[in-house]
């Protein structure tokens, strides 16, 4: 089964402060998206990762990604005004033969190439979806204003991680229901899986690792500086 991947790169990322969009902010010398991309491009399986770029940067992302060696081919398409809309571009660019869809968010860098071949191998002999996860560590409480009004069992609560993967048939199903769905249910989408779960899907999970942590704001990049530290320190490309 021929494996993609999809960078859905096109947001701007506020929380990190004003600048370039935040797949474009640098890290350890290069972009996030450039880590994103090599990590997936590193993956056995995959062997083509779309990157959908902000609207007016299709360009720059291009001329930016041109100046790396990968592992498989990179394509930039233009993306949409969120993220949904961004994978859907993706997956419109897409070969009629691929079957495996992984989706990564530029924002998590260094998810190590490990994870998402690990992801791609689910899909391909067991699944139709799967995403990676990791236990919650802190307790978790359900509030309403200011008050407490329960404390979850998080025993059962997992945070989800990317790449997720798919069969190219089912997110392209889940994708065309979100096209015609209430927009407002669908605002509150904020992942794939979730819309394949919103057709009857079922996702599996497969443990995930401590570098696909994501980016939201500036201390995030000083984690991201000291596992790419602890990297070249282990004779790892950076």
């Amino acid at each position: 089964m021929r494996t993609a991947a999809i960078v859905p790169a096109a947001g701007r990322g506020d929380r990190l402060g004003p600048g370039v969009p935040k797949a474009l902010r640098p890290l350890g010398g290069a972009p996030l998206l450039v880590h994103a991309v090599r990590a997936l491009a590193q993956a056995p399986s995959v062997e083509l990762v779309v990157v959908a770029a902000p609207v007016d940067d299709v360009h720059t992302v291009e001329r930016l990604l041109a100046d790396f060696e990968w592992g498989a081919e990179v394509v930039v398409v233009a993306g949409g005004v969120d993220r949904r809309q961004s994978v859907a571009h993706g997956l419109a660019a897409l070969p009629a033969d691929v079957e495996i869809v992984l989706v990564h968010d530029a924002a998590r860098p260094l998810a190590p190439s490990e994870l998402a071949e690990a992801v791609a191998v689910t899909v391909r002999t067991r699944a139709d979806a799967c995403i990676p996860v990791v236990p919650l560590v802190d307790t978790v409480k359900q509030v309403v204003g200011d008050q407490v009004v329960r404390t979850l069992d998080r025993s059962q609560l997992r945070a989800v991680q990317t790449p997720q993967g798919f069969r190219r048939s089912v997110l392209a199903k889940a994708h065309a229901w979100a096209a015609t769905a209430d927009p407002a249910e669908v605002a509150t989408i904020t992942d794939d899986a979730s819309l394949v779960e919103r057709i009857g899907g079922c996702v599996v999970t497969i443990p995930g690792a401590p570098e696909a942590f994501k980016v939201t704001q500036p201390s995030d990049l000083l984690l991201g500086e000291a596992f790419l530290t602890r990297r070249r320190a282990d004779g790892a490309r950076a």
